[in-house]
């Protein structure tokens, strides 16, 4: 996450809370198809032997998959916090994402709406 410099969406909250392993050690012993394929967070998950890895792009879950990490995505991780106990409002907690400027799909949004209990988006055909 913190590729992109410390101002970008949701690394302050990131780096706040205490049920996030974060590690920032890496070691580039691996094949190059990964090096080209994977961020430096889903190499240092490879390395490091971490079974779950927070990933939303589909080329890193790929890889990730086939090397036998489990994948959740930025959806995933507020699903998880949500059922921990944590005070989050999904549909505010999306709408942030996406004025951020991360698409998300009707899909996934009604998703995670229903599985926080509250009511899914209204779809236009």
């Amino acid at each position: 996450m913190l590729v992109g410099g410390p101002g970008q969406f949701a690394v302050a909250a990131c780096e706040t809370v205490h049920w996030l392993q974060k590690n920032v050690a890496s070691t580039n012993n691996m094949a190059a198809v990964l090096l080209n394929s994977l961020d430096s967070g889903d190499q240092l998950a490879l390395n490091e032997n971490i079974q779950t890895v927070c990933i939303d792009e589909i080329v890193g879950r790929r890889m990730a998959r086939l090397h036998g990490l489990t994948v959740t995505g930025s959806i995933g991780v507020l699903l998880r916090a949500w059922r921990a106990g944590y005070n989050i409002m999904m549909r505010d907690a999306l709408d942030r994402m996406r004025n951020s400027g991360i698409w998300l799909s009707a899909r996934v949004v009604n998703f995670a709406l229903a599985q926080a209990g509250e009511h899914p988006e209204i779809q236009s055909t």
